[in-house]
């Protein structure tokens, strides 16, 4: 009898400390590298990463095509000579319901050197979830220095 008293107590406290510990996440970063001026890069490839299922790099050029940049996107042996830049990504999906973006980091390198230009990064679990298009948004708004108002 006492067993099975201390068995769920034991059960209650861990319940109870698995449900108060924080299940809502949300981080985002963005950096330039201290030298480089992204306003003077006149084109950006961006790479499709080979297990992308949900067209990020469709979203990633058309959020560079909004703020005037050239932006293409294919295949890492299919980017032109004339890039300037070589974009590159790696998203990260869940399962909570439905699947959504947990994590989305984009990097900037210069497309001749490979040199890192910027990076940034989105992490967002379950509860505070934003969709890809607005998971791009933010992780390249914090690279361009824009805030949000």
């Amino acid at each position: 009898m006492k067993v099975n008293r201390t068995f769920f107590a034991v059960l209650a406290i861990t319940g109870c400390a698995a449900f108060s510990t924080g299940c809502s996440v949300n981080r985002a970063t963005g950096q330039v590298t201290p030298g480089v001026d992204l306003s003077q890069v006149d084109t950006y490839y961006v790479v499709r990463a080979e297990t992308d299922k949900h067209d990020i790099n469709e979203i990633i050029v058309q959020q560079l095509t909004d703020r005037g940049f050239s932006a293409s996107t294919g295949s890492g042996t299919a980017m032109p000579e004339s890039a300037g830049t070589r974009v590159t990504y790696i998203d990260r999906w869940m399962w909570d319901i439905t699947m959504y973006l947990l994590e989305l980091t984009i990097s900037i390198t210069d497309a001749q050197t490979d040199y890192t230009l910027a990076s940034g990064n989105s992490y967002h679990t379950s509860l505070t979830r934003k969709s890809a298009e607005e998971m791009v948004e933010e992780v390249l708004g914090n690279i361009f220095g824009e805030t949000e108002e």
